[in-house]
């Protein structure tokens, strides 16, 4: 094969799964012939060809088989049945920190996982220095990485991948930890690498970062290949699963946005009190949402939700307004317009969230989460988040 090729074809890929675990021999013998194990298929008859320098999305729900197949790709296990070859050099960061020996320094784990992928301990050292500066981590790197939070964990671990010469990348889930301005690097780092001809396999549940990497995904389901194409037909296949929930469990790894589409938000603005739009504000001044909600086919008058959070995902006040009462008429758009004449907010950093589902609130037709960040400074003598404005009278007292 090429380097930077990949080609799976019809794998399939089985486990046994043991109702309760045996620890110990006196285990084994006792359930000998008692216990069954259950055959669970996480891949069937996967097939998918991808050329060199190429950038591909796997997207799917939780369990579809996704980290499975990356895990076929990489050579940690192999297929039950069919196969699945790359060519060339394979970088992967498939777990947080996958394959560091906790007690060791990160300096030794470089070289340890420089090892592994192939590398001479004098190639190693000559990239240590930029491995170590793209990672941040100038003052840990002789630690122990059991030291190390999730976030450095995910730094050096990316850092090693990115940086091994690798004909094929494989990525999951790289930027469910790390902050912005991490994520803004390790997009960086990826672009570099197609550009000078490299392969990526990508797998989150971000649509956004997905679309903005790749030209193709592929989408599966329950262990198959449901959609393989254009990586925006991918993703709204992908959004129409999550339709029927509310708080899908996929919103941990990055999800943002999902819905079966019948209507969707199509613009959201945040605006000051000149009509201006804004991201920050002075506590107590008037804040205000425009909003487009849109429908190309006829649709009965969908809900509209939304709710406020903190940065830590608290949930600080919640409402929804059934579009009916407001001239709502589809296909077409409607403008609307959320008035907050006086914010009950102090200081922080605030989220908001807006979904549009039909009239029960059962069925999501487009959800976006952070749809709006912004962020309210205090005013002279405000503490804490909340703002709340009252007045103090002094009781008369009757004396005898």
């Amino acid at each position: 094969m090429k380097p930077g090729e990949i080609a799976v074809e019809h794998a399939a890929r089985r486990f046994r799964v043991y109702p309760r675990e045996t620890r110990t021999l006196k285990d084994l013998v006792v359930a000998r012939g008692r216990t069954r194990g259950t055959d669970v298929w996480a891949l069937r008859d996967v097939s998918f060809h991808v050329g060199p320098a190429s950038a591909v999305g796997l997207v799917g729900r939780n369990g579809s088989g996704k980290t499975t197949l990356l895990r076929l790709l990489s050579g940690i296990i192999k297929p039950t049945s069919g196969r699945a070859e790359v060519g060339g050099r394979v970088g992967s960061l498939l777990e947080l920190g996958a394959g560091f020996h906790p007690e060791m320094t990160g300096r030794e784990n470089v070289f340890l996982q420089g090892s592994i992928h192939g590398l001479r301990r004098a190639q190693i050292r000559e990239k240590l220095d930029e491995i170590v500066a793209f990672a941040g981590l100038e003052q840990f790197i002789d630690l122990p990485v059991r030291t190390y939070s999730s976030g450095m964990y995910m730094r050096l671990g990316f850092a090693i991948a990115s940086h091994i010469e690798a004909d094929v990348l494989l990525l999951d889930e790289v930027f469910a930890v790390g902050d912005e301005a991490f994520q803004r690097k390790c997009f960086g780092k990826i672009f570099e690498f197609k550009q000078r001809g490299g392969t990526i396999v990508f797998v989150s549940h971000d649509a956004a970062a997905v679309e903005r990497l790749c030209d193709r995904a592929v989408l599966l389901r329950q262990g198959e290949v449901a959609f393989d194409g254009p990586t925006h037909e991918a993703i709204v296949q992908y959004r129409r699963l999550l339709a029927g929930e509310r708080d899908p469990e996929e919103r941990g790894a990055g999800l943002k946005e999902w819905g079966s589409g019948e209507a969707r938000i199509a613009a959201l603005r945040l605006l000051g009190p000149d009509g201006d739009e804004r991201q920050q504000f002075l506590a107590g001044e008037p804040i205000a949402v425009a909003l487009t909600a849109a429908a190309e086919q006829p649709l009965d008058a969908p809900r509209l939700t939304w709710e406020l959070r903190d940065d830590s995902s608290l949930l600080l006040a919640s409402g929804s307004q059934p579009l009916s009462e407001l001239g709502w008429r589809a296909p077409g758009e409607l403008a609307l317009r959320f008035e907050i004449e006086q914010p009950p907010l102090a200081d922080g950093r605030f989220h908001l969230r807006f979904g549009l589902a039909d009239a029960d609130g059962g069925h999501i037709y487009h959800w976006l989460d952070d749809a709006l960040t912004f962020v309210v400074y205090p005013s002279e003598g405000d503490r804490g988040m909340m703002r709340i404005d009252g007045r103090w009278t002094a009781e008369v007292t009757v004396t005898a």
